[in-house]
C-alpha cells in the first residue's frame, strides 16, 4: 500500500472513531431529571429569578439548597458557558489615600488617576474587588466596614513612625460587584477574560506610578475571588512577575464553566494565596483554592449569627476587617485538623492566625471557631488535649457532594 493510501485509510478510521466517540458522548448525556427528582426542580427557582434581596429573604437552608441545586443543573455537561465580561469603562473604582481622602473614576482610568497622587503605592497597595452588588444594607455595611478598617489601620501606622511619611498605604476598590446586577450576569461572568482586563488595568498601574508588583496585595469577594486568581494568572504571564497576595473572602462556586478548562483562584496565582470560607455549603464552596484555606467552625452553610446566605458570605468580609484593625490581628488563632469535632477534641494543630495577620510560610486546611457577634475572633483556639495524635493533624477532603 503505498503511502497515500495509508494516510487516507488512517484518515477515515480517525473520523469514524471521533463519530463513534461522539455518539456514545451524546448517549450518555445526563438530563437534569436523572439529577433530581421533577418534584426538587419544580421547586428550584431559575437562575433569573435569584437576587441579593430574594435571597435575604430565604432561610439559610432553603438558599444553601436552592443554590446547590442550581450549581448541580448548570454543571450537567456543562450547558452553561461563560458569556458576560463587564467594561472596564462600566467598573467604578475608589482610590483612598492614607488619611482617607478618596477619588472616584473607573477601570480604565485608574492608572491615570493614581499618578496624580504624590507619593501613590510607596508602601503597599491594597486592591478589594467587590463580588456582590450592594443593593441591600448586608453587603453596603459589610464593604464599609472593611475600608473603614483599613483607613484606620493606614492613620495607625502613620502615627507610629518617627518620620514624616505622608503615605503608609493605599486601598483601592474595583466595584465589580455593581456590575453583577442580576444572578444571570454573576452566574455568566467569564471570569478569565475579565481577570485579564483587570490585570491589564493593574499592570498598567503599577508602570505608571513606578511601583513593585510584590507590593500589591489583592482582596477579592466571593465570585471576584476567582477573577482575581485569573487576574494573577494573567498578570505573571504578561509581566513574568507576581502580586505579592492574594485573599479570597467566601470564594464563591463558579456556576458557568468548560469542563476541558481549570478556571478560578488556585495556589500559584500570587506569591501567597489564603481563603476565609464561611459558607462553603451555600453561596461559597468547599474547593481548596489557596496555599492556606481557613474554615470558621468547619465548612457549613453559614457561620454562627448568620440567618441567609448573603449574611453568610458577607460575615467573610467582617471577619478578615476586623484582622485588619490595629491590635485586632491576631484574633483569629485558627488549627490544622481534619473535622471540627478533632479541633474541639483535642485542638493540636499548627497554629496559624487567619486574617492579615497570617504566617505567609504556612500551608493546608484550618479550622476556627468565631463568635456570633462582635469581637468575632475568640483569640484562643482550642486547648491542647494529652492524647493529641498525629492522624488529627491533617486535613482530609470535604465532602464534595456539598459543593
Amino acid at each position: 500500500m503505498n503511502t497515500f493510501k495509508l494516510l487516507c485509510l488512517v484518515g477515515l478510521l480517525a473520523v469514524t472513531a471521533q463519530a463513534n466517540q461522539n455518539h456514545q458522548h451524546q448517549s450518555q448525556k445526563l438530563k437534569p431529571s436523572q439529577w433530581f427528582s421533577a418534584k426538587k426542580l419544580a421547586e428550584c427557582p431559575s437562575v433569573d429569578d435569584l437576587s441579593v434581596e430574594s435571597l435575604e429573604n430565604m432561610s439559610l437552608e432553603e438558599g444553601a439548597e436552592a443554590l446547590r441545586t442550581i450549581y448541580h443543573v448548570s454543571h450537567i455537561n456543562y450547558d452553561m458557558k461563560p458569556s458576560y465580561t463587564p467594561n472596564p469603562s462600566s467598573i467604578q473604582v475608589t482610590l483612598f489615600k492614607s488619611n482617607g481622602e478618596q477619588e472616584t473614576t473607573t477601570l480604565d482610568k485608574m492608572a491615570s488617576t493614581a499618578k496624580k497622587w504624590s507619593h501613590f503605592g510607596k508602601q503597599e497597595i491594597t486592591i478589594y474587588i467587590t463580588g456582590i452588588p450592594a443593593q441591600t444594607e448586608t453587603v453596603h455595611k459589610a464593604n464599609k466596614e472593611l475600608v473603614e478598617a483599613y483607613v484606620e489601620r493606614y492613620r495607625h501606622r502613620a502615627s507610629k513612625t518617627e518620620e514624616q511619611n505622608p503615605n503608609t498605604g493605599n486601598l483601592v476598590i474595583i466595584d465589580l460587584g455593581d456590575q453583577l446586577s442580576n444572578s444571570k450576569r454573576f452566574a455568566m461572568l467569564d471570569v478569565e477574560e475579565t481577570g485579564e482586563k483587570i490585570a491589564e488595568c493593574i499592570a498598567d498601574l503599577i508602570e505608571k506610578c513606578q511601583v513593585p508588583s510584590n507590593v500589591v496585595h489583592i482582596v477579592a469577594h466571593s465570585v471576584a475571588a476567582h477573577v482575581a486568581g485569573a487576574a494573577g494568572e494573567a498578570f505573571e504571564r504578561n509581566t513574568g512577575e507576581q502580586f505579592s497576595r492574594i485573599t479570597a473572602l467566601d470564594p464563591s462556586k463558579i456556576y458557568a464553566e468548560d469542563s476541558q478548562c481549570l478556571t478560578g483562584l488556585a495556589r500559584g496565582d500570587a506569591e501567597f494565596v489564603d481563603a476565609i470560607h464561611t459558607s462553603a455549603w451555600s453561596m461559597g464552596t468547599t474547593r481548596r483554592v489557596g496555599d492556606v484555606d481557613f474554615f470558621p467552625n468547619g465548612p457549613c452553610r453559614g457561620v454562627p449569627g448568620t440567618t441567609n446566605v448573603i449574611e453568610a458570605t458577607m460575615r467573610a468580609v467582617h471577619l478578615y476587617a476586623e484582622s485588619v484593625r490595629p491590635g485586632h490581628e491576631h484574633n483569629f488563632p485558627a488549627v490544622e485538623d481534619r473535622s471540627v469535632e478533632s479541633y474541639k477534641n483535642y485542638g493540636c494543630g499548627k497554629r496559624v492566625h487567619m486574617g492579615l495577620a497570617v504566617d505567609k510560610k504556612a500551608k493546608g486546611d484550618f479550622i476556627l471557631q468565631v463568635n456570633e457577634q462582635r469581637p468575632f475572633g475568640q483569640r484562643a483556639p482550642a486547648k491542647h488535649n494529652k492524647e493529641c495524635h498525629s492522624t488529627h493533624r491533617h486535613s482530609s477532603n470535604w465532602s464534595s457532594n456539598k459543593n
